[in-house]
C-alpha cells in the first residue's frame, strides 16, 4: 500500500472480546470508501486468548494489522496503535462499535471543511431491548447536548468515534497513561486539545451503532469507574489549569435526571431515569474512592501531558 495515498488509519483497542471484535471489522470491510485509503490496526491489549484467527479472515480484505501488549489500558492500546498508523488523520473506535457504511466518506468531507479540527461522530445505541445499555448510551447522548451545544465549538467526544490529525495527534502527546481504565482519559484529551487552542466539531452524520450488553452489575461497574475516571480527569485538569477541582453545577444533575422524560415514553423514561441516577451515585462511590486510593499511596506516575 502507498502510504501516500493513506487517508485514514483506523485505531481498535481490545481486549477478551473476540466476539464482538469480529462484528466490528465486519462492519468496517464493508465501509463504502476506497481499500487502499484506509489501513485497520487492531491492538491486542493483552487479551487471554490469541486474535490471529479472528483477524486472518479479514486480512486479505483490507490492510490490517494486529499488535500485541501487556495489559495497559485503552490509553496506551491507543497510543501504540498510533504509533504503527501511516495515515494522514487517526480514526479512533472500539472493539464493540459498528461503523455505518459512509463513515469515512462523512469524515473524509468533514476533514476538506475543518483539516486541523478534531472531529467526534454520533453513537447509537445497537441494544435498545437492553435498558442497561439504553440507559447508558442516553447518558453519553445528555453530555452531547451538554457539553456540545455549539458543533462548531464542541467540548467533549467519546473515543470510540473521533478522529484527527496524526501529526497533531503525536505533537499533543497522545492519550494519557496514568487513566489505566477506559474511563476519562478521551475527556482529559478533548480537554487538552481545548488548552493548546485547537477546535472540536460535532459531526452527527459520522455514525456508529454501539452494541455494549450490560447487566445492572455491569453498569453499576461502569459508571463506578467512569467516576473513578472523572476524578483523575479533574486532577489533571485542575493541575494543568492551576486551579482548584471543579465539579459541574447541580442544574447539570437536575436535567440529567429529567433528560430521559424528554427522550422516551413513560413508564420507561421512568426507568431511564432511575437508572441514571444510579450511575451518579456509582460515579460519586468512584469518584471518592479514587481520590481516597490517591491521598492513601505515593504517586509514583509522571504525567508528561501539559
Amino acid at each position: 500500500m502507498n502510504s501516500q495515498n493513506l487517508q485514514f488509519s483506523i485505531v481498535i483497542p481490545t481486549y477478551n472480546r473476540p466476539d464482538r471484535l469480529k462484528q466490528c471489522l465486519q462492519r468496517i470491510v464493508q465501509v463504502d470508501y476506497p481499500r487502499d485509503r484506509f489501513q485497520v490496526i487492531v491492538v491486542d491489549d493483552g487479551s487471554k486468548v490469541p486474535l490471529d484467527a479472528v483477524v486472518a479472515p479479514f486480512q486479505d480484505q483490507v490492510s490490517l494489522t494486529l499488535l500485541r501488549q501487556p495489559n495497559a489500558g485503552p490509553a496506551k492500546a491507543r497510543n501504540t496503535g498510533a504509533a504503527h498508523a501511516s495515515g494522514t488523520y487517526l480514526v479512533f473506535t472500539d472493539d464493540d462499535c459498528l461503523p455505518a457504511p459512509d463513515w469515512l466518506s462523512v469524515l473524509e468531507s468533514r476533514f476538506a471543511e475543518s483539516p486541523d479540527a478534531l472531529i467526534g461522530g454520533k453513537t447509537l445505541n445497537a441494544l435498545p431491548q437492553n435498558l442497561c445499555s439504553t440507559a447508558s448510551q442516553l447518558l453519553i447522548d445528555y453530555l452531547y447536548s451538554y457539553y456540545n451545544l455549539d458543533p462548531h465549538r464542541a467540548g467533549f467526544f467519546a473515543s470510540n468515534n473521533f478522529a484527527l490529525s496524526r501529526e497533531q495527534f503525536q505533537t499533543l502527546g497522545g492519550f494519557d497513561t496514568s487513566f489505566p481504565l477506559a474511563a476519562g482519559e478521551d475527556r482529559e484529551f478533548c480537554d487538552r486539545w481545548l488548552h493548546h487552542g485547537s477546535l472540536l466539531v460535532y459531526a452527527p452524520e459520522m455514525q456508529i451503532a454501539h452494541a455494549h450488553y450490560l447487566t445492572l452489575k455491569s453498569f453499576w461497574r461502569q459508571h463506578f469507574n467512569y467516576g473513578r475516571g472523572a476524578f483523575c480527569f479533574h486532577r489533571v485538569r485542575s493541575q494543568r489549569n492551576r486551579e482548584r477541582i471543579q465539579v459541574e453545577p447541580f442544574s447539570f444533575y437536575f436535567q440529567l435526571l429529567t433528560y430521559p422524560f424528554k427522550q422516551a415514553a413513560f413508564p420507561s423514561a421512568f426507568l431511564l431515569s432511575g437508572l441514571m441516577f444510579l450511575s451518579q451515585v456509582a460515579n460519586v462511590f468512584g469518584f471518592f474512592n479514587e481520590k481516597w486510593q490517591s491521598s492513601s499511596q505515593p504517586d509514583l506516575s509522571v504525567n508528561t501531558q501539559s
